[in-house]
C-alpha cells in the first residue's frame, strides 16, 4: 500500500510547517515544567488546551488525586508533598465515526526550573538540538498538536481525544484515575513517548511498583547505654538484602533499592530508618510473586526491631497483546509507505501506556520524536524527526479513523 492522495496532502501540509514545528518546540522547551513547577505546568496545559479547543474539542479538567505520603523520601511523616496537579482531557469525538483515538502526553519533565539547562539550543551540525524535555516529551506534544491541526486543515473526520497529565515522571499517581477512565472510553491509545534512537517502536513493557521498607528500633547513647538500644538501621539492612533476593532478572523480575535514610548521628543508636525501592515485572504472575515476597519482609508482633512494608504497584505490565500487535503492524505499514524503517522492540521502561492498556485500550507508546540523553543535561532531539514523526502520526490517525475495529 502506498500513501493516498489525501495522505499526500497531509504530508505536504506538515512539511510546510517545518519552521513552525521548530518554533513551537523552542517555545515549549522554554517553559519550565519540572514536576514541582505548577506555574509552568499550568501555562503549558493552557496553551495546548486552547489549541485543541480551537479545533472544536471539549475540555475536561480532572483534579489530581493524592499519592501515598510514604513515597516522599524523608524520615519526617509531615514532609511537604508536591501539589496534586490536574489532568486535562480534550475531546473531539462527537458526530465522528471510526475508532475513537486517544492521544496521550505528559507535560512534566525531570528538569527543575533552577537548572541552568533551560532552553532549546541548536547544535553546530544543524541537525540536532538540546534542551530540557525536547525529546521527553515536548517534541512529542508538539508533533501531536501539529498532526491534529493538519488533519483539521484537510477536513479529515477523526474521532480523537488528547489527555495531558503532569506527573508521568513520578509515576502518574495523581493522574492514574483519569488515565484509566479515558482509556476505558477509547478504542486505541497513541502515546507520544520518544521513539528509540533508531526509530524503533516499543511493543512490550514491564509493569512497575514502588515500595518502602520502614524499620523501627530504640534510640540510645552509643557510649553510655548501647545495650539498651535497638538499631533500626541494622534491621533495615537485613530487609534490604532480603529484598534484593526477590530479583530474578533472567525471568524478567527486577527488585532494586534506590535510597536509604536513617539515624540522626554516629553516636546514637538509630531508632528509625527507611528504604525505597522499585520492582519491575513482565507478567501478572511475577507481579503477584513480588508483592507476596515483599509483604513477607514485614515483621509480626510488637517486639523491636520492627519492619513495615508499604507498596503501590501502579503500573501493570504491558504485554504484546493481539490488539497491540495489530496496532503496531498498522503503524509500521505507515512507516514503510513513508520510506521509514520501524523495528519493534521490548524495553524495561514504563509509561502511561501501561495504564491505558490496563484499562482495555490497546496502546502503542513510542510515537514521539527521535533523540536521546533522556533525563540528562545532554538531552537531544533529531530535528528531522519533527516532520517525519508528525507525518507518521497524522497518517496513522487518518487510517485508523477509516476503521470500525482493529
Amino acid at each position: 500500500m502506498s500513501v493516498s492522495a489525501t495522505e499526500q496532502r497531509l504530508c505536504e501540509v506538515i512539511a510546510r510547517r517545518r519552521d513552525a514545528l521548530l518554533d513551537d518546540l523552542r517555545l515549549h522547551v522554554g517553559i519550565p515544567t519540572g514536576g514541582a513547577n505548577s506555574a509552568g505546568l499550568d501555562e503549558s496545559r493552557e496553551r495546548f488546551s486552547a489549541r485543541c479547543m480551537a479545533l472544536g474539542a471539549t475540555p475536561t479538567l480532572t483534579p489530581g488525586t493524592p499519592r501515598p505520603s510514604w513515597l516522599t523520601m524523608s524520615l519526617d511523616d509531615a514532609a511537604a508533598e508536591s501539589p496534586s496537579p490536574p489532568t486535562a482531557l480534550l475531546s473531539r469525538t462527537a458526530n465522528r465515526s471510526g475508532l475513537k483515538l486517544l492521544l496521550s502526553g505528559h507535560l512534566d519533565t525531570v528538569h527543575e526550573p533552577s537548572s541552568p539547562f533551560r532552553s532549546l539550543t541548536l547544535n553546530s551540525d544543524g541537525k540536532t538540538a538540546t534542551g530540557p524535555g525536547c525529546v521527553d516529551m515536548k517534541g512529542g506534544l508538539v508533533i501531536a498538536m501539529a498532526a491534529l491541526e493538519a488533519l483539521d486543515e484537510i477536513g479529515a473526520s477523526v474521532a480523537w481525544s488528547f489527555i495531558l497529565n503532569s506527573d508521568e515522571e513520578t509515576g502518574s499517581y495523581h493522574s492514574d484515575d483519569a488515565l484509566r477512565q479515558a482509556g476505558a472510553q477509547h478504542d486505541v491509545g497513541l502515546a507520544l513517548e520518544p521513539a528509540l534512537p533508531d526509530g524503533s517502536l516499543v511493543v512490550e513493557r514491564p509493569g512497575s511498583g514502588q515500595f518502602m521498607l520502614e524499620a523501627r528500633g530504640r534510640a540510645a547513647h552509643v557510649g553510655r547505654d548501647f545495650t539498651s538500644g535497638v538499631s533500626a538501621i541494622n534491621a533495615l539492612s537485613h530487609s534490604v538484602l532480603d529484598a534484593a533476593k526477590i530479583a530474578d532478572p533472567a525471568n524478567g523480575l527486577i527488585c532494586s533499592i534506590g535510597r536509604i535514610i536513617g539515624g540522626v548521628a554516629p553516636n546514637v543508636v538509630p531508632d528509625h530508618a527507611r528504604a525505597w525501592g522499585n520492582v519491575r515485572y513482565f507478567t501478572a504472575e511475577a507481579e503477584s510473586l513480588a508483592a507476596a515476597q515483599l509483604d513477607a519482609l514485614a515483621s509480626s508482633g510488637s517486639n523491636l526491631p520492627s519492619v513495615t512494608v508499604h507498596r503501590s504497584f501502579n503500573r501493570p505490565a504491558k504485554p504484546l497483546t493481539p490488539g497491540t500487535q495489530k496496532l503496531a503492524d498498522l503503524t509500521r505499514a505507515v512507516a514503510t509507505d513513508l520510506g521509514q524503517t520501524m523495528p519493534f522492540a521490548k524495553t524495561g521502561g514504563v509509561c502511561d501506556g501501561n495504564n491505558l492498556q490496563a484499562a482495555g485500550c490497546p496502546t502503542i507508546d513510542t510515537l514521539g520524536v527521535r533523540g536521546g540523553g533522556l533525563h540528562t543535561p545532554q538531552e537531544w532531539i533529531d530535528l528531522s524527526s519533527l516532520v517525519e514523526r508528525c507525518q507518521l502520526l497524522a497518517i496513522l490517525m487518518h487510517r485508523l479513523s477509516q476503521r470500525e475495529s482493529l
